[in-house]
């Protein structure tokens, strides 16, 4: 017979429960005892046991970190994991995946059968979620009319929107009968032409929850053809209708912000428009008014009554000068002609005759030489004042 290690016949007996299928992906039910969860890494450890035997068991944080309680001693649980041996210790033990309640294994352990095989239809995928409308004209709410979520729907609605269209559809929110009345619900609010759609209710047990947990209800969200926002129960509360929905609310008063816009925000963003459009339409004209005058400019100077001013001042300007030139060539010509005239006054031969002198004419020609007379001729003396006629009786030419 061979010899072997320790750590072989422990490799051996993890490969023999690691092969056997019965051991992997088993629930266990079982008391809880021994729980110790540490701070640092997140790990938890634990035992299970009944009246008989006790199994230990590990949970690693990664899956520690989605319990939706807090286990504790005593307490009666369902475990959901695989048997493995931790070769170091020799020791086999439950590696956990989940921990459910023992009261509700079977309800829970239905909800994730029914989670897993939505989700691979793909009725929670992110690419079929949908945007919701920015200013939508009516929302619908389906949810219990006698219940405090439709009242907190209406608050805040009433303060943050009320320029939209409240329509409310009449619900059972719990019970065999609520899946069937919350789908015609959502039917009634698609038929009613509303722009998105409120599903929800108040908080509650998990059995008052359960209507939105069931098929009928996400696929019949899924399956809206408007927006659909999901508001069941608390912010602790996680339902399959959330996981369809288009949009999560923690609860009906947050659903009902997330649908309409603040009004208060809405005047913000009209004043801001109604400034920038102000201030634009004052630049425009600003603009026009200058583009206005500077063409008035340029008409008016191109205009024909313009040009004709501007001729008239012209021609004015020129007829004062022409008038200024003449009158300064008529003072001119006046004082030379005075010059003239007194010159020629001066030298005139009356002047001389008015001292005693005569002037002798042959006829018409004036004698200028006595050689130019002979004796017995008739000639004219022409006097100051008066004339006279003699004949030469004698020429002397000295």
């Amino acid at each position: 017979m061979p010899v072997i290690t320790v750590t072989q016949v422990n490799k051996y007996i993890a490969s023999k429960l690691k092969s056997d299928r019965i051991l992997q992906g088993i629930m266990v039910k079982g008391e809880i005892t021994d729980f110790i969860c540490h701070y640092k890494s997140g790990h938890c450890y634990f035992s299970l046991k009944d009246k008989e035997s006790t199994l230990k068991a590990v949970m690693f944080a990664s899956a520690a970190s989605r319990l939706k309680f807090q286990p504790e001693d005593g307490m009666s649980v369902v475990a959901s994991g695989s048997i493995a041996v931790y070769e170091r210790d020799g020791v086999y033990q439950l590696y956990v995946n989940d921990v459910i309640p023992e009261g509700a294994g079977k309800a829970s352990v239905a909800l994730e059968q029914l989670k897993k095989k939505l989700a691979a239809e793909g009725i929670f995928a992110e690419e079929h979620k949908r945007s919701l409308p920015y200013m939508p004209k009516k929302i619908g709410a389906v949810t219990s009319l006698s219940g405090a979520a439709v009242q907190d729907i209406i608050n805040v609605l009433s303060r943050r929107y009320p320029l939209c269209e409240l329509y409310t559809i009449d619900a059972l929110v719990q019970g065999e009968a609520a899946p069937m009345s919350i789908c015609q619900g959502i039917l009634k609010a698609e038929a009613a032409g509303c722009d998105v759609v409120i599903v929800g209710r108040g908080g509650g047990s998990s059995e008052d929850l359960s209507a939105y947990n069931t098929e009928a209800v996400a696929r019949a969200v899924y399956n809206c053809k408007i927006p659909v926002i999901s508001a069941v129960g608390h912010e602790v509360d996680f339902t399959l209708t959330d996981l369809a929905a288009d949009m999560r609310a923690p609860t009906p008063s947050a659903a009902a912000e997330l649908a309409s816009p603040d009004i208060s925000q809405l005047r913000e963003y009209i004043n801001g428009y109604e400034r920038r459009c102000e201030k634009a339409a004052m630049a425009a004209v600003e603009k026009k008014l200058g583009t206005y005058n500077s063409l008035s400019a340029k008409l008016s100077a191109q205009s024909p009554e313009n040009r004709l001013k501007l001729m008239e001042e012209r021609l004015a300007n020129l007829q004062n000068r022409a008038e200024t030139a003449v009158k300064r060539n008529f003072d001119r010509c006046s004082a030379q002609l005075a010059e003239k005239a007194a010159k020629l006054d001066s030298l005139s031969p009356l002047k001389v005759m008015a001292r005693g002198y005569s002037l002798v004419y042959k006829g018409d020609d004036l004698v200028r030489d006595s050689a130019d007379l002979t004796v017995g001729q008739e000639i004219t003396l022409r006097f100051d004042k008066g004339t006279a006629t003699a004949e030469i009786i004698d020429v002397n030419g000295e």
